[in-house]
């Protein structure tokens, strides 16, 4: 694991509701699947059916805070968020639409992933703010695609270097 992806709690923003969620300290979410690194509840302004939203227990700001280090994080909130929805009876995988809002479209500053299915039953109001490719909504492939062009630090290579000995 990449010294970026920490799984510890140490990393939690007291004046954040995502981080109070994914410690347990908010009491009106009702968390759908949790496990160490990551969590997944109900957003609270639908925008589809089934409409949720994936954070990491670690306080990261957004997208725009992640590193080459963070791909498989991104990746992991993708399998989780799928699997919340088999979880709640969604077989069509081909109509689920995931992604991240980037700033400063962003309401929480805690990084989160949209889980939204069906995709074609997003609401024609809300649409707008769930269009892939835009400033203002990227999917998770386009962030793990922009993530594995950063260039890592020479310190990161070299604290990988000696992880792997």
């Amino acid at each position: 694991m990449a010294r970026n992806e920490s799984k510890s709690s140490e990393n939690a923003d007291e004046s954040c509701i995502f981080c109070l969620i994914a410690h347990n300290r908010d009491e009106e979410t009702t968390v759908l699947k949790k496990d160490k690194e990551l969590v997944c509840f109900k957003d609270i302004y639908p925008a589809a059916p089934h409409h949720y939203l994936v954070i990491p227990t670690e306080h990261i700001i957004s997208c725009k805070s992640l590193k080459r280090g963070n791909i498989g994080l991104v990746e992991r909130m993708a399998n989780f968020g799928k699997q919340v929805l088999r979880d709640q009876g969604i077989t069509d995988m081909e109509d689920v639409r995931l992604g991240f809002h980037q700033p400063p479209f962003t309401s929480v500053d805690h990084l989160h992933l949209h889980v939204l299915a069906p995709a074609s039953k997003i609401s024609t109001s809300m649409d707008y703010k769930f269009t892939p490719g835009t400033d203002r909504f990227i999917t998770e492939e386009y962030l793990r695609k922009r993530l594995e062009k950063v260039r890592p630090k020479v310190c990161e290579m070299i604290g990988q270097f000696f992880e792997l000995k």
